[in-house]
């Protein structure tokens, strides 16, 4: 059965001038000359995207698309019309945001984190940009912990929000980051906690000493640019920790705590110096 929306892997049946068919002839689509590889023959097994075209037609297409159906990405508005607005997605014909599944008015030029919909009815592929909504709500397959892929899509005064794995909504404290984002980012997280409703708490970083290797690694990097030494220690302000390593004043005790047990560093007057520069 074609999979609309998605890749499938499909057998070439018959050529014509126009390109070749795939598939048996009760569900054959077509695959257009201009996207068909060089030398392709009857038999030949492609792997191809599946959508409708404008004439509502199932057609199939060698490029890939920067999401598939029940993928979420970052996408640029092509052209506003009365009925939504069209974002490119890496193929010929634009993808729609319908009116309706905008959740601020799209202009055009601007980029909007959407998630690509199938409309199993009509077969139609469409976007959204209701992004909570179109989230699933328990996350079954996750424990604290878990290292997990993030797509910033938005920002409030109490934190980052963020698709999780493709699937889930998850919040990022400020607290929890130490690093400038802005919506589209895509960055690797752990989960820090899983709420009775469902909620999730998220870090850039591992939660225990887990994050020791990478936190050393920067306190490590930052000294090695500054010629081996900087005038910050664990009696420094939060402030002037986080403005030289990006992390919280507990990581950075902790890190430079077990740099110093390793003979990697030493404390010195107002300072800390790296002993093999």
């Amino acid at each position: 059965m074609l999979k609309i929306g998605s890749y499938n892997e499909l057998v070439v049946q018959r050529e014509v001038d126009f390109g070749v068919y795939l598939n048996p002839k009760e569900e054959e689509v077509l695959l257009p000359a201009k996207y068909v590889p060089e030398n392709t023959r009857p038999g030949d097994k492609l792997r191809v995207f599946v959508y409708t075209d404008s004439q509502d037609r199932v057609v199939a297409t060698t490029r890939e698309p920067y999401a598939v159906a029940g993928e979420f990405a970052y996408l640029e508005v092509l052209s506003v019309v009365s009925f939504g607005a069209f974002v490119d997605w890496g193929l010929e014909k634009d993808l729609l945001v319908p009116k309706n599944e905008q959740q601020v008015k799209m202009k055009v030029g601007k980029k909007y984190i959407v998630k690509v919909c199938l409309d199993k009815k009509t077969g139609r592929v469409y976007a959204s940009t209701k992004i909570a909504q179109n989230c699933k709500k328990i996350p079954s397959d996750l424990v604290r912990g878990s290292r997990v892929s993030l797509l910033i899509y938005r920002l409030t005064t109490i934190g980052i929000m963020a698709i999780v794995d493709n699937k889930y909504s998850g919040l990022l404290y400020r607290s929890q980051s130490y690093e400038p984002l802005s919506i589209g980012d895509k960055r690797d997280g752990y989960i820090i906690r899983i709420r009775e409703d469902g909620k999730i708490d998220l870090s850039l970083k591992q939660p225990g000493y887990g994050s020791v290797s990478g936190s050393s690694a920067r306190v490590i990097g930052v000294l090695k640019r500054s010629g081996g030494f900087i005038g910050c220690d664990d009696k420094s302000s939060p402030e002037d920790i986080k403005k030289y390593f990006s992390m919280s004043k507990k990581e950075f005790k902790r890190t430079i705590g077990g740099l110093y047990k390793s003979r990697l560093i030493e404390m010195v007057d107002n300072g800390i110096r790296l002993k093999r520069f």
